[in-house]
């Protein structure tokens, strides 16, 4: 186990829009920040296309993740690249241990760790995981060109994707158990793909393949019926799980394993915040996120000051 001498005033986990944008705003608040993460971007990575984030009339997932790392490289936040496996709680500081089991303590922390794609247990699924079964169409979908492709979900993004391999794919099969989620747009845009079939009440049993994916197999809801699709390609779409198992018996989390927050994004624990996808805070978007990070921040600072734990004034 290796212990950082260091006792900062915030450690900040998670490097996705929330985490970013509490880094900038802490620093600019002059407080002594570390921002551990796995990565740079989180889910927004998976986005190819970004059109309402203010500013940018489109731009990328990538793209725009790139801009705030820049912006967080202006003002020299530290950064570790780990996984933080636990945050505990000690007399005077919280303390994040990481998957290394190094350890690194702070006054305050922000959890801003996001989500991740929940998968899918049928048999055969495991198996042909970047052989044809994927979890990211943004990441995979070019390598299906003209082929037939099967969308597993009911959601936004389920139907984003769907719309995206309607553009690629040959034939584009969206099915989900149950009746659409998805908003009114992309239903929209769904219903205008000349190649695109849409089936409800069907579950997935078993993708079937050789080296690489060649059909999957689905029982019919209402009959229990099974079909059997000639697809290539697998995209499972069937929502996000909350990453708080850091903090899973420290603070207070909802019946979706989402981290409950107040106005200010503070937590049941005092010095702990949370922000972005991770918490319950509703809309799970790119600047929602974005502005609960600079919200944690802020929550974190005035903490700071309330308690008699830093004296800078910040801008």
């Amino acid at each position: 186990m290796k212990e950082s001498a260091a006792l900062y005033d915030l450690i900040i986990v998670g490097g996705g829009p929330a985490g970013l944008t509490a880094a900038v705003y802490a620093t600019r608040k002059m407080l002594n920040v570390l921002l551990i993460t796995e990565n740079i971007g989180g889910q927004v990575l998976y986005s190819l296309n970004v059109e309402n984030y203010m500013g940018y009339q489109f731009i990328s997932g990538p793209d725009l993740m790139d801009r705030f790392e820049k912006q967080v490289e202006k003002y020299n936040v530290p950064r570790k690249f780990a996984q933080v496996k636990s945050v505990g709680k000690e007399s005077d500081a919280f303390v994040a241990r990481t998957e290394t089991d190094d350890e690194y303590r702070s006054k305050t922390i922000i959890i801003a760790t996001g989500k991740r794609s929940r998968t899918l247990n049928a048999k055969g699924v495991e198996r042909f995981v970047g052989r044809g079964v994927s979890y990211c169409a943004t990441c995979d979908a070019p390598l299906f060109m003209d082929t037939d492709v099967a969308v597993l979900g009911g959601g936004n993004s389920a139907f984003t994707a769907a719309y995206e391999l309607t553009r690629i794919a040959r034939k584009v099969y969206l099915i989900n158990r149950s009746p659409w989620k998805a908003d009114e747009v992309y239903l929209e845009k769904i219903r205008e793909a000349a190649n695109i079939d849409l089936l409800v009440g069907y579950e997935l049993i078993e993708v079937k393949g050789d080296d690489a994916v060649n059909a999957a197999v689905f029982k019919n809801l209402s009959d229990n019926s099974l079909v059997s699709f000639p697809v290539t390609g697998i995209f499972i779409e069937i929502g996000l799980i909350s990453n708080s198992d850091v903090v899973r018996d420290l603070v207070t989390l909802n019946e979706n394993g989402e981290i409950v927050v107040g106005y200010d994004c503070s937590t049941s624990v005092p010095g702990i915040y949370a922000a972005g996808d991770v918490t319950t805070v509703p809309e799970k978007q790119i600047i929602v996120a974005a502005g609960e990070g600079a919200k944690a921040a802020i929550g974190a600072y005035k903490y700071l000051l309330k308690e008699g734990l830093h004296a800078d004034v910040g801008y």
